[in-house]
């Protein structure tokens, strides 16, 4: 039986009179590619925003490597609950926050790149791993943390070489080509060492050169890191090539899951999103 990495719960987030997630369940199982589908504005970003702590929900619930991380409470308020150094131990705070998330073991990318402009390809990726950190304000004022500080630029070299960017590691992120920035940004997602990877549009504005690259990349660190990936896709070529599941939102709500195959061949996801050729 597949073991489940990611799990939402009856989520629904709301804006005002705005519902722009009602009721979404999903699961995400270990090593799957797994894809989020829609028109523009069926709620998808918002939805990894909730998952990823950005957003807290107005309803529901999101459980992660089978440990309940968001709950809704019967007074409204949102509670997150991290496990602590000690086992059975948890902290419980007022709401998820994207570094807590991202301790976890959770990274992800934007629909639009969001890179540290004045900074070199190298330096991007080693920021990401400020969360493994394990010095303090005292021992990096001290440079007590010089060994950490070695091992992880270490780290960063080796991720930079497996990712194809180790030419360009010295060079500022905004002077690289498109699609290089687009990989520069999932390797600093995994400078973060994740299981879990969301992607939002890792293929938006890319070429079809790019794109066909990309769909190969995504299957290589997959399976080089071990990871389990979830993605947001317009491209529907990189959506069927690459996916085991594939679900579909529309105003917020699924309308749709399944396979590929079944996707493709789902009348309703048809009618609200894929369309049909003239010829047909």
């Amino acid at each position: 039986m597949s073991e489940t990495v990611l799990k939402v719960e009856n989520i629904t987030m709301q804006f005002g009179g705005v519902v722009a997630v009602d009721n979404l369940n999903l699961e995400v199982n270990r090593g799957e590619i797994v894809a989020l589908i829609g028109p523009n504005g069926a709620g998808k970003t918002t939805a990894f925003n909730v998952i990823t702590g950005v957003y807290q929900p107005t309803n529901g619930a999101v459980w992660f490597q089978g440990e309940k991380i968001v709950e809704n409470h019967p007074q409204g308020k949102m509670k997150a609950l991290y496990k602590g150094e000690h086992a059975g131990e948890y902290t419980a705070v007022l709401a998820p926050t994207p570094d807590r998330v991202t301790r976890l073991g959770m990274a992800r990318t934007f629909q639009n790149i969001r890179l540290w402009k004045s900074q070199t390809v190298f330096d991007n990726v080693l920021i990401a791993k400020h969360c493994r950190s394990t010095s303090n304000v005292f021992s990096a004022s001290f440079r007590l943390n010089r060994k950490e500080e070695t091992r992880q630029r270490e780290n960063v070299e080796e991720l930079l070489e497996t990712v194809g960017l180790a030419d360009v590691k010295n060079e500022l992120a905004t002077s690289l080509p498109y699609g290089k920035q687009r990989r520069l940004e999932i390797a600093r997602a995994l400078a973060a060492e994740p299981k879990l990877l969301l992607l939002d549009e890792p293929a938006a504005g890319m070429n079809p050169q790019e794109t066909e690259e990309l769909t190969a990349f995504i299957g290589e660190i997959r399976d080089r890191f071990q990871l389990t990936v979830f993605l947001i896709e317009h491209h529907m070529n990189l959506v069927m090539n690459i996916s085991q599941r594939i679900y579909v939102l529309d105003f917020g709500r699924l309308i749709a899951h399944g396979t590929p195959a079944e996707i493709q061949n789902n009348k309703r996801v048809i009618d609200a999103y894929l369309g049909v050729s003239e010829d047909a």
